[in-house]
């Protein structure tokens, strides 16, 4: 038992400690994450308002869409020959031979570290990846389907190996979600197998589960990408419960930003149209578009034709006058290795980008 005389010592002890910060109170502090470097105030403060921040000052983005889709190289039957990763949609191919494709799916030359130091070079600040597409295959360990790449003969998750090297390298990571399209889900809009009874409140809830998986199972995300506009617009938000998609975004990680093409509620963080886009824009601004002709999959009807870098720079000029950031995408090859023609580019547009800030 402490007298009189121990215990003023022992509090006053303590007051140093809760006044010098050995002792803190209420909500730990959230670490930053590493895309994010520099906006720390900020983030303290609001961190979807850092995120915001940030993403206006990035400029520039690497897209990929990498799939089953890959390995057609843009070559099967139908008069539809692009876009390649429309595939399953608009040619001739069955869903159960599409689904076979995952018998070669090998991914053994996709390689993060290399991506992400390419991108790097090229004087990008963030990559955004399709982790599920329209044909509902997942680049992601999910256990709310089998059809994903870890049951594959490649057994990776890519999602994850992404998300480890842009964490390492300060890289915002964004995440491509197929939102309101999906052929193979019984009871997604569209559904190529529909079932009897469709009920689309079960495939909101596959949503979800799969977004949440995305957002507590790779560490800190830049935005969650949304595509599917074509389709959700023909139908109520309340069927979808977009809205309520947003809210549980923002509420699993708080500087995580939305987007949904060029906005399909209007409380998206950020606009994100595609290519040639004319219009006022009403959000922070990023215009996609490819280093192929059209198809963002890989297309082998393209070899020869991929953007170089004066249509790269001319892209960025653009972007920037808008002004927008430019989200440029790549199609991996079938075996996951980046076109060397677009390695060379990117990395020509890096050399010039490094030397147009040194006079400036």
């Amino acid at each position: 038992m402490l007298n009189r005389r121990q215990f003023i010592k022992v509090g006053g002890e303590c007051a140093i400690f809760v006044a010098s910060g050995s002792i803190s109170f209420g909500k730990p502090k959230q670490e930053v994450p590493s895309y994010l470097k520099g906006y720390e105030e900020l983030y303290a403060r609001e961190p979807r308002q850092a995120a915001l921040t940030w993403f206006k000052e990035a400029e520039f983005g690497l897209f990929l869409h990498y799939g089953l889709y890959s390995l057609l190289k843009g070559h099967y039957k139908g008069k539809h020959s692009k876009p390649a990763e429309w595939a399953l949609f608009r040619t001739d191919i069955t869903l159960h031979e599409y689904e076979k494709l995952s018998e070669r799916f090998r991914a053994e030359k996709f390689d993060a570290d290399f991506i992400t130091d390419m991108a790097l070079d090229a004087g990008m600040k963030y990559i955004n990846i399709t982790t599920r597409h329209h044909d509902s295959f997942c680049l992601f360990d999910s256990k709310y389907t089998e059809f994903k790449t870890t049951n594959t003969p490649a057994k990776r998750d890519l999602v994850g190996e992404l998300a480890e090297q842009c964490r390492k390298k300060s890289l915002g990571l964004c995440l491509y979600y197929s939102h309101g399209r999906d052929w193979r889900h019984p009871h997604a809009p569209g559904s190529m197998v529909p079932a009897k009874n469709i009920d689309y409140q079960k495939y909101v809830e596959f949503m979800s589960d799969q977004i949440t998986e995305l957002l507590t199972n790779y560490g800190p995300i830049a935005a969650i990408w949304l595509d599917g506009f074509g389709a959700a617009r023909k139908l109520d938000e309340s069927t979808l419960k977009t809205q309520e998609l947003y809210n549980h975004i923002h509420g699993l990680q708080p500087q995580v930003l939305v987007s949904y093409k060029k906005g399909l509620l209007g409380t998206e963080d950020f606009m994100a149209p595609e290519r040639h886009w004319k219009g006022t824009p009403t959000k922070p601004l990023e215009i996609c578009n490819t280093m192929q002709g059209y198809s963002w999959g890989y297309d082998s009807a393209d070899e020869g034709r991929h953007r170089g870098p004066d249509e790269v720079m001319e892209m960025l000029m653009r972007a920037r006058i808008l002004p927008a950031n430019l989200l440029l995408n790549t199609g991996p090859l079938p075996d996951g290795s980046i076109h060397p023609d677009d390695v060379r580019t990117l990395k020509e547009v890096g050399q010039r980008l490094r030397k147009d800030k040194s006079q400036q």
